[in-house]
């Protein structure tokens, strides 16, 4: 008991060192501070995150439309998900991309696109049929069918991958540091190979900070980009026309 008591108090103390490292302004200035490794951290989160929304939702969305060859698509993606990201990146690192950004943002554009892709694949299938042919009967097809209904109604659940990934891809950004590669992680590997203490848990704690603010806006934003929700406000209103609803609404209405 009293091992488990220390140690809980080394924890405690270890924190406290770290959020002082933290409060610290000198560690925040210059090309290896906190803020540049955030901005870098931020940048590649970004730029990995475009990349995998413009290979995997395409995809994911098209053959959501279909229904066909999703299964086989979400197959090769989960490929990626097996293979762990430190594996990538010592591959990558072996190829002419060596200590590259790129070998960071490939890396982490494969960790990215499973998700993503799968969440728009079942988020197509899942629309209702009934609301489907309903659209199909008003004279949609092809394209405005995609566009009017089934995306609209499937944009919960193709948010929900967005941000299932781009959580996972701050979170593993860090693992670019052991390739000398930018983001946070350096500061925990700098504060690791020079048994520093309160840097070492200073970078942890920024990670964590970082993952769940992430969290919370992509949260928001899955809320606030929700037609449906959009929808449910726009009728709520007592001054709203009610004699002439949009024809999306008529269409989710009439499922």
């Amino acid at each position: 008991m009293a091992h488990a008591l220390a140690t809980g108090g080394e924890l405690v103390n270890a924190l406290l060192d770290g959020l002082s490292w933290l409060a610290d302004g000198d560690n925040w200035s210059g090309p290896t501070g906190v803020g540049t490794r955030l901005v870098e951290h931020l940048w590649i989160t970004l730029l990995s995150m475009v990349i995998a929304c413009a290979v995997a939702l395409p995809v994911g969305l098209w053959l959501g439309h279909l229904g066909r060859g999703g299964a086989l698509a979400i197959n090769i993606s989960n490929v990626g998900r097996a293979v762990p990201t430190f594996a990538i990146l010592a591959i990558l690192y072996m190829t002419p991309l060596g200590l590259s950004m790129w070998t960071t943002v490939i890396a982490l554009v494969l960790f990215a696109i499973p998700p993503i892709l799968t969440n728009a694949y079942v988020g197509m299938r899942e629309v209702d049929r009934d609301a489907v042919e309903a659209a199909r009967g008003m004279g949609m097809a092809g394209g405005q069918l995609l566009r009017g209904v089934e995306l609209p109604l499937a944009i919960p659940m193709i948010m929900g991958g967005i941000r299932l990934a781009t959580v996972q891809v701050v979170a593993t950004a860090t693992l670019a540091a052991v390739i000398s590669g930018p983001g946070l992680g350096r500061i925990i590997t700098s504060g690791f190979n020079r048994q520093d203490v309160p840097e070492l848990v200073g970078g942890a704690i920024m990670v964590g900070a970082l993952a769940l603010a992430v969290e919370g806006l992509m949260a928001l934003l899955q809320r606030a980009v929700d037609p449906m929700r959009r929808a449910g406000r726009r009728a709520s209103r007592p001054d709203r026309d009610q004699g002439m609803p949009l024809v999306q609404e008529e269409v989710v209405g009439s499922a």
